[in-house]
């Protein structure tokens, strides 16, 4: 079965490898002196010192193995290039909620890089998928839990 691909933006190649670079060269340093210095204090079976340094160092390689299985599977989405015609991934979008005349604005990323936190929305989440392919005027609509929410599309430029 071929692995998913990651669509990630320039910015969030560049963020997964710094953090890449770091849980390597910095990490995994630190956490190897914490288990050399536990291991000196003796009794490793009742060392609770020792367990949290094993513990962190097992979590440490398990996410450089996730960084580099999603960087292995991913796809470069070009900013630059993006179409501002339709919205796409990579672009910048200010919406409007119709109902509460509310306006919003979101990146439009792929789902390894969504954070809402941040602004930036999936194009497999919900408002995400109603919103790629549509134009500066356009009106979407989202199925929710509460009911189906109406947004208008004010505005698509480039996200960088």
């Amino acid at each position: 079965m071929e692995a998913k691909k990651n669509i990630l933006t320039y910015e969030g190649l560049k963020k997964l490898e710094d953090e890449l670079e770091d849980l390597k060269v910095n990490q995994r340093k630190a956490v190897a002196a914490k288990i050399k210095e536990a291991r000196e204090q003796g009794d490793l079976s009742e060392n609770a010192e020792y367990d949290a340094a094993k513990d962190e160092q097992r979590d440490i390689e398990a996410r450089i193995e996730e960084i580099t299985a999603i960087l292995k599977n991913a796809d470069i989405v070009d900013e630059d290039e993006v179409d501002l015609n339709r919205i796409s991934i990579g672009c910048k979008v200010k919406i409007l909620d119709i109902e509460y005349k509310e306006e919003m604005e979101f990146k439009i990323v792929g789902s390894t890089e969504a954070n809402s936190l941040d602004g930036k929305i999936s194009n497999e989440a919900p408002l995400g998928k109603a919103l790629i392919g549509a134009k500066v005027g356009q009106k979407v609509s989202v199925d929710c839990p509460a009911g189906v929410i109406k947004y208008k599309v004010l505005e698509i430029q480039r996200a960088n």
